[in-house]
């Protein structure tokens, strides 16, 4: 079985749950004709038509505010910022109208907002940020950020099923360089909120998420050629909601947290 790439795992993520459920839709700038600008949605207008494939101006306020008014008349639909660097633009619509839908008026919003995020590429001030901390205090918003591309499959179909909004932070630097053996035919659903054990420790625990799980491997690999010390790695995967309790197993555990 050929391995699949991260990039490749979030496509048939995306793919499969289009092809689950009619009410699934993407929506965004040059996601249909173009594929997107990574090619994450490269043949989708082909597949499921400019129905489902839907090509946007350049206004991310309006294609999340477009996605939550389609969400309340009972579709999912998962919109693509181009970079995930222009959301700042749909911050208002996200932590004022759509984030808050389900307790100020009992309407379900069940959107992702998903797109390429942070460094390591070349991709300059404009094009390499990670807004996650922007968003971390808003109730009713949920956030994911997948380290591998099992979790990139599996966390975008569980965010898309979920009933309450998502932003999806897929990292740019993990695209093609991170490759992994998915079962085929086997439905993959990672929880929303539920951390994963990368390394197993008993020294030190290191908490982290999305590229940086990798930066934080190499590290515990260094440590324990060079000093011999123990170093476990916890992937958070998702930051809203936390796993608190596979934080504080493992603290409990090295009694340093890092």
């Amino acid at each position: 079985m050929p391995e699949v790439t991260y990039l490749e795992a979030l496509r048939q993520g995306l793919w499969e749950e289009m092809e689950r459920d009619e009410r699934v839709f993407i929506l965004g700038e040059d996601i249909g004709i173009y594929g997107g600008a990574f090619k994450v949605t490269e043949g989708f207008l082909d597949r499921f038509g400019s129905s489902r494939v839907i090509d946007t101006p350049i206004s991310e306020a309006a294609i999340v505010g477009a996605a939550a008014g389609a969400a309340h008349m009972g579709l999912r639909p998962v919109a693509e910022m181009q970079f995930i660097d222009f959301v700042s633009c749909a911050y208002d619509m996200l932590t004022n109208y759509v984030a808050t839908a389900r307790y100020r008026t009992g309407l379900a919003t069940p959107i992702v907002v998903r797109g390429p995020s942070g460094g390591y590429v070349r991709g300059g001030p404009f094009h390499s940020q990670m807004p996650e901390a922007a968003f971390f205090h808003t109730p009713g918003l949920k956030i994911v950020c997948p380290a591998t591309a099992r979790d990139a499959k599996g966390l975008i179909k569980a965010a898309i099923r979920d009933d309450d909004p998502v932003l999806y932070l897929e990292h740019k630097y993990l695209y093609r360089r991170i490759k992994e053996d998915l079962p085929q035919g086997e439905e993959l659903l990672t929880p929303i909120g539920k951390a994963r054990v990368a390394r197993e420790g008993t020294d030190l625990s290191i908490l982290t998420y999305s590229a940086t799980v990798w930066k934080a491997l190499e590290a515990a690999e260094e440590i324990a050629a060079k000093d011999g010390a123990s170093v476990e790695v916890i992937d958070l995967r998702s930051l809203v909601p936390l796993d608190d309790a596979a934080m504080v197993e493992s603290v409990k555990k090295t009694n340093k947290v890092l």
